[in-house]
């Protein structure tokens, strides 16, 4: 792990970071010291690139930093500057075609969408972890917070050390993904928008049914992808404050 450049933003210490030819960004509170290592929370987001989600990372970062905790991201396969994965372009721009023509968005449009990002992000945010945890101001435990539910449901199925996850419903689901919901077993936070007219709702019921947690909350909340409520995040810093403390 490379950090390339470093600010003060208020109360937060920002780095980026490479690790090998991943980008990412570390926030840390004034809190966090070797004598007090601050709990973690990894950022997802989805495939649009750090630089256009970066307004939105850094204010749920201040957020997260508010409640003296630690935040990641890295940069998703594909996205930024990093190479493109062009199998993963052809079938987002069948999905596009299949919406705009009013066609159902088949199980192989959101296999070859949905699986090859996760297979590559999983092993990288693991990686990050590795390098983050070394760090002595960041210690455990770490949480997972929104992008790709895929990406976080496998990241809660293969990682240990992500005690606690908040999950944003939104994105297509591959079959296989439901079956490996049924093997998490980490307690889960999962905020549904009602209205999201990208989103198929009743798959996000069926894959919240699906996942195995004993430990589960579905946060439902009337409004559109980018509506969601204040009062909803603060049901997620309170689900955060129970587990990672």
């Amino acid at each position: 792990m490379q950090v390339t450049s470093e600010q003060r933003l208020d109360d937060i210490r920002e780095r980026a970071f490479t690790l090998g030819d991943i980008p990412g960004i570390l926030w840390t509170p004034a809190s966090a010291s070797t004598s007090a290592p601050a709990p973690l929370i990894l950022l997802g987001h989805p495939p649009l690139g750090l630089s256009a989600m970066y307004p939105r990372l850094l204010d749920r970062a201040r957020h997260c930093a508010a409640q003296g905790f630690a935040a990641a991201t890295i940069e998703l396969p594909g996205s930024g500057d990093r190479p493109r994965l062009p199998a993963v372009d052809r079938a987002r721009a069948d999905l596009r075609r299949a919406v705009e023509a009013g066609e159902p968005v088949t199980d192989e449009i959101i296999d070859a969408l949905v699986l090859p990002l996760v297979d590559r992000a999983v092993p990288e945010w693991r990686a990050a972890l590795d390098a983050l945890l070394s760090l002595p101001e960041i210690g455990g435990p770490v949480g997972y917070s929104g992008g790709v539910i895929s990406i976080g449901v496998r990241l809660a199925v293969v990682e240990p050390r992500v005690s606690a996850a908040v999950l944003f419903a939104g994105s297509l689901v591959p079959r296989t993904v439901f079956e490996e919901a049924r093997r998490v077993t980490i307690p889960l936070h999962v905020l549904l928008q009602w209205d999201d007219r990208g989103n198929d709702r009743q798959a996000s019921l069926d894959l919240f049914d699906a996942l195995g947690s004993e430990e589960k909350t579905l946060h439902a909340n009337m409004g559109g992808h980018t509506g969601v409520p204040h009062y909803a995040s603060e049901a997620a810093d309170r689900f955060f404050a129970r587990h990672l403390r």
